[in-house]
């Protein structure tokens, strides 16, 4: 395993413990994500494993629904995200992305790690489950945003920043940063 591939599988299993610690009755509760219900921002994330399959002329395959069983849908989709990230040839693999050429693994690090933490977040936020981030992914992520910039800002992705209080914490000024109320 590389660096890569151990952290998307430590943010994915935090990921998954956290689709699996959903109430029953929290599925449809609002996320931070105003289009987007639990259940949703949950379909999001398997989309978002399949597009990068794409990426590498690969495919989630036959997976669980969302709708169905939110936690197997999850644990398929990043078990094929997972499993090109251990082949080095897969993780390799270069594609055209959105900024530029990229390989599989790089993709995974910038864009799905990312979402992992932030969409983690999220998720927590709107079931009532621990919302703390983890302060290396913390400044990690925060990295990420500022190296994209302006950029993430717009439709289905990232709304405009929001002043975080006077004191708040480095968790709290990336949440503001991406468009958060902490």
């Amino acid at each position: 395993m590389t660096e890569i591939s151990e952290r998307y599988q430590r943010l994915s299993d935090a990921f998954a413990a956290k689709v699996a610690a959903v109430p029953a009755e929290r599925w449809d509760a609002k996320t931070p994500c105003p289009e987007w219900k639990a259940r949703d921002l949950v379909q999001h994330m398997v989309d978002t494993q399949g597009m990068f399959l794409g990426f590498i002329d690969q495919k989630l395959g036959d997976i669980p629904s969302v709708d169905d069983d939110p936690s197997a849908a999850w644990d398929a989709a990043r078990a094929v995200v997972q499993a090109h990230l251990e082949d080095p040839a897969s993780a390799q693999t270069e594609f055209e992305g959105f900024t530029g050429k990229s390989t599989f693994e790089a993709g995974v690090d910038r864009f799905l790690n990312f979402d992992l933490v932030v969409h983690g977040w999220d998720l927590a936020r709107a079931t009532g489950q621990d919302e703390s981030i983890d302060p290396a992914e913390v400044e990690r992520v925060q990295a990420g945003a500022d190296a994209f910039g302006e950029a993430m800002r717009g439709p289905k992705a990232f709304g405009p920043a929001v002043e975080p209080p006077p004191d708040a914490d480095a968790q709290t000024k990336l949440l503001a940063f991406l468009g958060r109320q902490a």
